[in-house]
């Protein structure tokens, strides 16, 4: 009898042991992929910052002879614009904006925010169901995503925005009503 016992008591042991390594294993496994699924994107973080590390920063002004002016598109005309820093296509934009003097920017929109200097002359901007701002060399405006806008550059032209988008750049006329 107390064989019996001993046996029963053996079989339920190794049982135990046998249930409490797939627990473990288990556990380790689980411990694993999360490990992974931490260390990873941290891995990945670490090589990004390692590639920030050699961006080289950058100082233009406006009459720097190494930029790019490009012609806006035709509802703009005689506005040109030349990029800083990033690419048109992707987000974080930086641009010089040119509006030549008492030159008129039609009404339009962009799916992207803008942060904006006014580097010189003097210009008003209009929002859409806003008051005209009158905005002066130096100035700082913000403008809402989608909002429609339309602006002018004064006499004391020509006027260069500084602008920063936070999207891909695009630009959209806003139909005008007859």
């Amino acid at each position: 009898m107390t064989q019996t016992i001993y046996l029963e008591l053996t079989k339920t042991l190794n049982l135990n042991i046998l249930i409490m390594t797939a627990i473990f294993n288990q556990f380790k496994l689980r411990m694993g992929l999360l490990i992974i699924l931490f260390l990873l994107p941290t891995l990945f973080c670490a090589q990004n910052n390692g590639d920030l590390m050699h961006e080289q920063s950058e100082v233009k002004t406006v009459n720097n002879k190494d930029l790019i002016w490009h012609s806006a598109p035709d509802f703009l005309p005689g506005c040109t614009f030349t990029v800083l820093h990033g690419d048109m296509s992707q987000p974080n934009l930086d641009v010089f904006f040119k509006v030549p003097a008492n030159t008129e920017v039609a009404n339009h929109w962009h799916h992207s925010q803008e942060r904006m200097v006014l580097i010189s002359g003097e210009m008003e901007v209009t929002y859409e169901g806003e008051p005209t701002q009158l905005l002066k060399t130096g100035s700082y405006a913000y403008g809402p995503a989608k909002k429609p806008h339309s602006a002018k550059c004064l006499d004391k032209g020509p006027c260069v925005l500084f602008i920063a988008l936070v999207e891909p750049f695009d630009v959209h006329p806003v139909a005008t009503k007859d």
